[in-house]
């Protein structure tokens, strides 16, 4: 018998070829598991990774970041974008490299969304040691900064030894490509092992095919949740990222034009149905609509589809306050399904959706219900149009506004982003998501910075799809760095950036909750100590420039609707730059949200919000 075929790479060269070789398919459409590796090389990849990928440039394509922790946010961008079905690799040195990944894996698994990470490590034959960067652990030699990614991430081990990859390579992508245990991926690697050459089996890099399950839900949780529609009078589904994630959206839309049942959607799962079906409600929980939180209010079934429930959506316990409510919850992950003590349906939305639509088959909601939430949804778009419209189109906008001129600028193929700031309550009560795929709101996480980079992941995913990564001036100064990547990837992202001179949203928060917006504005200090004065005397727009965007300064609203077709029909990275007027955001929260005020205080200030939030946290149930 003769000995099996071996190929003698470095384990660098091993893994990059193996992740080329490795493919998801689901509903027989086949997608490359790793699209590509982003990278900033340094001591610790430079010399094992980086070799390996310019080794290997026509199988594995490679791009180059500015920031470890926006690299992330790119290649979650890329991800989410195309339904978890495809991801990137991530590729940094020892030390700050590495530490800089953390927030990006959180991010990711927070939002149940595939990256792969692969830091450099320490030198597992510990020749050379301390080395530059290293942690050094008085009782816990094995220990690196890596280990502070173990729990952000869903799979992690340090490849300590060549041979060892061949298993947790495998689990690697066994993780990134299960729909219920997906997030950061993390395989540390130590730089010396990186460069060991090692015979591996040539079935190693044979390509493999990880096909994406649909499992359908049992008959007997099936048969509860059919007796539960059917007993409530008031149903209502809280659509989540799952419906996206599992392609679920026609699925939604038959089960609603069968049943009549309205939908709200949270951040993630906002556009399942399209803004003008008639069962759309708009977003729900804290920066929900008035439509959507009244029913949510008085709903006796509440059947979350795809939805993790985080305290935005329930309004931190506050919002379903039927005496009688009780949950359903649709959802590929039995740790979701379980919330707030539900009846569950663990399977794959999609099926889901439609074995409940076959089981369903007659029945609807009463009329009066119908006619009910219709009368309420047509009131909400009232206060839309009140809140996009502009009566002096030489005025300078105000951020809702902008909202309204970038609303009549899309199309239904846009991409629109957004992860932080007051932007994301405007656009989840106000935003018409016309697509599946155009509302992109990362909100598990809320990361600042995460806008630029994601459009760049975005892009990759969709070239010949306009998207827009839409900024206020806080995240901009978090992270523009991307932006000098766009150029030179010549990816023809379109950056709104509005000027506001602060926090917006936090600045909110702290005058609700007795802080008195200390701390919240990009103004001079002055006498007192505080930061009231004139705005500080900073470009952004100079600055966007002078990374490489082409940018479009609009003062007034008919300005900024200009800039924002030129923006559109633009072939290289274009910035709309627009200071806007307040007020921040035009429509008040429809929902509590839980944020501890103090218990005493010398202030009035602290001393009326913590009254207001004694009454407003006495609603709170908990639902067993």
């Amino acid at each position: 018998m003769s000995a099996a075929a071996t190929r003698r790479l470095t384990t660098a060269q091993a893994l990059v070829r193996f992740l080329a070789a490795q493919y998801t398919e689901r509903d027989g459409v086949r997608h490359r598991l790793i699209a590509g590796t982003w990278g900033i090389f340094g001591h610790g990849n430079v010399a094992g990774l980086g070799q390996a990928l310019v080794e290997y440039r026509e199988a594995m394509p490679y791009h180059q970041g500015r920031n470890e922790q926006a690299m992330v946010h790119a290649a979650v961008g890329h991800a989410r974008h195309l339904n978890r079905l495809s991801a990137q690799a991530v590729t940094t040195s020892i030390g700050p490299g590495a530490t800089n990944l953390v927030t990006g894996a959180a991010l990711a698994t927070i939002n149940r969304l595939p990256v792969l990470l692969l830091p450099g490590d320490y030198f597992a034959s510990h020749a050379a040691d301390p080395l530059l960067q290293q942690l050094e652990h008085p009782v816990e030699a094995d220990v690196s900064v890596n280990d502070a990614l173990r729990p952000v991430s869903r799979y992690f081990d340090r490849i300590t030894r060549p041979e060892a990859l061949l298993t947790s390579a495998l689990n690697a992508v066994r993780v990134l490509s299960d729909p219920a245990e997906t997030g950061a991926v993390t395989l540390a690697l130590p730089q010396d092992v990186q460069a060991q050459a090692y015979d591996w089996p040539e079935e190693f890099f044979a390509d493999r095919v990880w096909r994406v399950r649909r499992p359908a839900p049992d008959p007997a949780e099936l048969a509860e949740a059919v007796r539960a529609i059917h007993a409530a009078a008031r149903p209502l589904i809280v659509a989540g990222g799952g419906v996206h994630h599992s392609e679920a959206e026609p699925a939604l839309q038959a089960l609603v034009d069968a049943t009549g049942i309205p939908v709200a959607s949270t951040q993630a799962g906002k556009g399942a149905l399209r803004h003008d079906h008639p069962a759309d409600l708009g977003g729900i929980g804290h920066t929900g609509t008035a439509v959507s939180d009244a029913l949510a209010r008085t709903a006796d079934l509440v059947i979350g589809v795809g939805t993790r429930y985080s305290d935005f959506t329930t309004a931190s316990g506050t919002l379903f306050q039927h005496p009688g409510v009780r949950f359903l919850n649709l959802n590929i992950t039995a740790f979701d399904a379980h919330k707030l003590a539900a009846d569950t349906l663990v399977c794959d939305a999609r099926s889901g959706l439609a074995a409940l639509t076959d089981a369903l088959a007659g029945h609807r909601v009463d009329a009066a219900y119908e006619t009910e939430y219709r009368t309420g949804r047509a009131r909400w778009e009232e206060a839309v149009e009140g809140a996009f419209r502009a009566d002096d189109d030489s005025a300078v906008p105000t951020q809702t506004q902008v909202l309204g001129a970038l609303d009549t600028v899309v199309g239904d193929e846009d991409v629109v982003i957004n992860a932080a700031g007051s932007l994301p309550g405007d656009l989840h009560k106000l935003w018409r998501a016309r697509s599946p795929r155009q509302y992109h709101l990362e909100y598990g996480y809320s990361c600042m910075g995460y806008e630029i980079p994601a459009a760049l992941g975005v892009q990759q995913a969709a070239p010949d799809t306009p998207v827009w990564a839409l900024v206020g001036d806080g995240t901009y100064l978090m992270n523009p760095t991307e932006i000098v990547t766009a150029v030179q990837e010549n990816l023809p992202v379109k950056l709104v950036l509005v000027q506001n001179h602060g926090y917006a949203s936090i600045g909110g928060l702290s005058e609700s909750v007795g802080a008195e917006r200390f701390g919240t504005d990009y103004r001079h200090r002055v006498a007192d100590g505080s930061f009231t004065g004139a705005p500080l005397p900073v470009d952004l727009a100079a600055n966007a420039a002078s990374l490489g965007m082409d940018v479009l300064r609009a003062k007034t609203v008919r300005e900024l609707r200009e800039a924002l077709a030129t923006a559109r029909a633009a072939t290289r990275p274009t910035c709309v730059y627009v200071e806007t007027a307040p007020p921040g955001t035009a429509l008040p929260a429809e929902a509590w949200w839980d944020v501890p005020v103090a218990e005493v205080s010398a202030r009035e200030a602290a001393t009326q919000a913590r009254a207001a939030y004694e009454r407003a946290v006495a609603d709170r149930r908990r639902h067993l």
